[in-house]
């Protein structure tokens, strides 16, 4: 299809959802920003909220979409991701609040990949819509400390690829395990209290060397824990002192691997909107609480709240923290996407807040529309399954009060929310 003859150049109106620019006439840009001239050959003129990446690796790894975006550009596309979500559902949501954004270099936990080939390692995220790896020279995105980590900690896998059993004569290595001349494992860092919480999986290490190995590198680098799995389960390798996080001013447990909120700032925000929202409620039901992140801060302020979460390790670190703190918190080991709270159940509470995955919560919204809970706090990292989610809760009576926009994931189309509903 050939371009209209009488298109010479049109300006860039938005960024659409992933990453896009969009212009008047619909044609679609990437790397650009609003204002930006995109050209009848398809070259891009920058404009007045086009500024330089600040990262060497912007346009090939796939971590970041929206670099190019000045500050005003980018909170503009946060709260635009959120209005549009609203809008999309006829919600008609009452307020919108200023958008939150995370700062650079505050991101505490992180999810990357190593790979190795002919004993050289690569550790990083993928390219954008692919499956190679770009190898983080750089990341202004994460805490200095992760980014100060990744030299050494290829130095180490080479050295434990080095170390790891051969597979016997006439045996496959186990699916999922490296051999000497491949190793693919899963790398999780997260900021805890006592610092660096470093998680490989997929590494296979046998004798007292790769141990040796270990040891030095966590003790060199001041490591809060190292942690293993070899296809068995996680197996601290190092860890002189239980890791903790800080949630509502109570030291939880932190079992390896667990979620937690991208950014602390971002936590504070989330926190603070719910806190705000539901002041004065006795008693709170907090569903998908996780190692409770929103149930510590409600129940600091006097809520009395029942914490709901399926992951058994993340329950008993909630459960353990609230009994030593002897906080009014109750946690359950509950599914709530197979066993959601009924009615019933749900109509004994002042207030409920909800934190699903990206995919909403959909069975449990629909046990929320037919409660009488008065308040309700939906907290939400996807605003597309939220306007869904919230259609119905709208349909049911509830109003929209309140929605707060926060953006985590600086410098990527991943946007969050807090949303207040009431009745």
């Amino acid at each position: 299809m050939t371009e209209p003859e009488n298109i010479i150049a049109e300006p860039i109106i938005r960024i659409a959802a992933k990453g896009d620019g969009v212009t008047a006439s619909g044609r679609f840009a990437w790397g650009v920003a609003p204002g930006d001239m995109l050209l009848s050959d398809g070259t891009v003129e920058p404009g007045p909220h086009h500024i330089a990446p600040v990262c060497r690796h912007f346009g090939q790894c796939g971590g970041c979409q929206l670099q190019q975006l000045d500050e005003q550009s980018l909170t503009d596309f946060v709260e635009a991701r959120v209005t549009n979500a609203s809008a999309s559902q006829d919600l008609g949501t009452e307020h919108f609040a200023a958008p939150h954004l995370s700062p650079p270099g505050t991101r505490r936990r992180a999810s990357l990949r190593a790979e190795s080939s002919a004993g050289r390692i690569v550790i990083g995220y993928r390219e954008a819509k692919s499956h190679r790896l770009v190898e983080l020279g750089e990341c202004p995105v994460l805490l200095p400390e992760f980014v100060a980590l990744l030299a050494p900690l290829r130095k180490l896998l080479i050295r434990l690829g080095q170390s790891a059993p051969a597979p016997k004569k006439g045996k496959k290595a186990p699916q999922g395990k490296h051999s000497h001349s491949r190793m693919a494992a899963d790398v999780d860092l997260a900021m805890t209290e006592q610092g660096v919480d470093l998680f490989i999986k997929g590494v296979t290490t046998e004798g007292l060397d790769a141990v040796h190995l270990m040891l030095d590198f966590a003790t060199d680098h001041r490591l809060a824990r190292l942690v293993l799995d070899q296809g068995y389960g996680p197996e601290a390798v190092w860890e002189p002192e239980p890791v903790t996080v800080r949630l509502g001013g109570i030291s939880v447990p932190f079992p390896p691997g667990s979620f937690l909120q991208a950014t602390l700032n971002g936590e504070q925000a989330l926190v603070a909107a719910t806190t705000d929202w539901l002041a004065g409620c006795t008693n709170v039901a907090d569903l998908f609480s996780g190692l409770g992140t929103f149930a510590f801060a409600l129940a600091g302020q006097g809520s009395r709240v029942l914490a709901a979460e399926a992951a058994r390790d993340a329950h008993l670190a909630c459960k353990a923290a609230a009994g030593m703190a002897g906080l009014p918190i109750f946690p359950a080991h509950r599914d709530l996407f197979r066993n959601p709270l009924l009615p019933d159940e749900l109509n004994k509470f002042d207030a409920v807040v909800l934190d699903p995955p990206r995919a909403g919560a959909r069975d449990q919204i629909e046990r929320l529309a037919d409660s009488t809970v008065a308040r309700i706090v939906y907290i939400s990292c996807n605003p597309s399954s939220w306007a869904r989610d919230a259609a119905l809760l709208v349909e049911a009576g509830y109003r929209v009060q309140e929605v707060r926009p926060v953006g985590q994931f600086r410098w990527s189309t991943h946007v969050e929310l807090a949303s207040l509903f009431v009745k």
